[in-house]
């Protein structure tokens, strides 16, 4: 963060200082200047006390003030501790981040958004642009009201490149999150089905992610996704520059070729402006090639060149955790840990890419798969269409996990000619215990789930009774 006294942040937020020196400053730097989490405070940092779920935040400013935080943005004055007193915490830590990135004119901000992909995507883009300056990315999602400033707040005057992932459940989130970090570049990737229970359609969540393209400052440029109808409509929303991606062949920016290798990690040839070059991905699943592309077309936005790209792609790894791990047992079983979160976008991709490994190693294939969140009413269809689209693409053993699972395997159970192929567990101790007597070596095993399932643990304990 750039340096700040706490004067200033209080005339930033319209915050009453209580018990704090007007020039007392927030030494700490990174991620440790500003914090919501009290085990995180650091000497001279700014401790963000929020209310939660089961614990209020106020309740740790003291402790917060015994580890040397310089103050605390507070909601009412708490005795013996200097605090900075606002209407709402929440609100105030989006104003401060919005300060700082006033004060960072230089500073270029990649903003992206989509129904899925854009962690992994984030995570390329960050990869491609660190070589040639200083750059800020989300760890993980920290992609809403309140991950997204706390990223913006760790840019100082030696930032070139913030990279920021956007999320919505509702429309105007993302107007509000622009707001914080107006982007030089917006890039949408895709339109899909991820959080259609609170947008209520696929054209809705279209006006939402829009937003982000409208907020691209004068200048800057629009980076629309071609293969997707309701992305590329999305440049009547602009008066900037507007550059395509995709597999079409008017796309700016374009993939043909794509090949998958045996660890299922697709290779293309990189068409960018008449000009050619070959891509190896370390990423796993052809629908990386998206992402990929997505990527290219946001960097090259920001001056690097064909060339430099295809070099940062060739090299960029999985960063965030939980996203198409690949880890293979000492027996031979083959874990991919795509735990992190699911829709039915996302869960088609990760067992197209399952298939694809089983078929180049000719191994049998498993997918255990848990609930998909936020579908709303089309949530029975949509798990009972998984089952079915497993049975099509001829995964050998299909296990759904939890009650709120199971139509994935009555899909299943409904499709074509499986026999005992699909299994439901009630439970996650269910499901290893099938796993652990049904496994064999060169057996490969996708976990996939929205992140509320839990199914992170089933991944993980496969690994670890392997290593024990």
């Amino acid at each position: 963060m750039i340096p700040l006294s706490c004067g200033q942040i209080a005339e930033a937020v319209g915050g009453e200082l209580v018990g704090v020196d007007p020039a007392a400053m927030i030494r700490a730097t990174g991620d440790a200047a500003v914090v919501i989490d009290s085990r995180k405070v650091t000497p001279g940092g700014l401790f963000v006390a929020l209310p939660g779920e089961n614990v209020d935040g106020h309740d740790f400013v003291p402790a917060v003030t015994e580890a040397g935080a310089t103050a605390s943005l507070t909601t009412r004055p708490i005795e013996g501790s200097p605090c900075i007193v606002v209407a709402d915490a929440q609100a105030a830590l989006g104003e401060l981040a919005r300060l700082v990135i006033s004060q960072l004119p230089e500073l270029v901000v990649i903003g992206l958004t989509g129904s899925q992909g854009k962690t992994s995507t984030k995570d390329l883009i960050a990869q491609l642009l660190k070589p040639y300056g200083e750059t800020v990315a989300p760890v993980g999602s920290f992609n809403n009201e309140l991950g997204h400033p706390l990223t913006a707040l760790q840019a100082d005057l030696n930032t070139r490149f913030l990279v920021a992932e956007m999320g919505a459940r509702h429309v105007g989130d993302i107007t509000y999150l622009s707001r914080i970090t107006p982007p030089k570049v917006g890039l949408v990737l895709n339109v899909g089905y991820s959080h259609i229970g609170e947008f209520g359609s696929q054209d809705a969540i279209a006006v939402a992610k829009g937003e982000l393209i409208e907020a691209v400052l004068p200048g800057g440029t629009a980076v629309l996704n071609a293969d997707d109808p309701r992305v590329a409509a999305m440049a009547s929303r602009t008066q900037q520059t507007v550059k395509t991606f995709g597999e079409a062949p008017d796309s700016d920016v374009r993939a043909s070729g794509i090949k998958l290798d045996a660890g299922g990690r697709p290779g293309f040839t990189l068409h960018i402006d008449g000009t050619e070059h070959q891509v190896q991905l370390q990423l796993v699943g052809e629908h990386q090639v998206s992402n990929a592309l997505a990527a290219a077309a946001a960097v090259l936005a920001v001056g690097l060149t064909p060339e430099q790209v295809a070099e940062g792609l060739n090299a960029a790894t999985t960063v965030s955790k939980w996203r198409m791990e690949v880890t293979e047992r000492a027996d031979g079983v083959t874990v991919i840990n795509d735990a992190y979160n699911a829709n039915p976008d996302s869960v088609k991709a990760a067992l197209k890419a399952l298939v694809a490994i089983g078929r180049t190693r000719r191994a049998r294939t498993w997918a255990v798969l848990g609930e998909m969140r936020e579908l709303g009413d089309t949530a029975m269809q949509e798990h009972d269409a998984v089952g079915r689209l497993a049975v099509r693409l001829d995964v050998n053993r299909l296990v759904a996990v939890t009650p709120a699972a199971r139509p994935i395997h009555l899909g299943a159970s409904l499709e074509g000619s499986w026999g005992n192929e699909s299994a439901y567990a009630e439970t996650i101790d269910e499901a290893l215990d099938l796993l652990r007597k049904e496994l064999q070596p060169g057996d490969v095993v996708l976990v996939k789930a929205s992140r509320a399932a839990g199914l992170e643990r089933l991944a993980a304990a496969l690994l670890e009774e392997a290593s024990q």
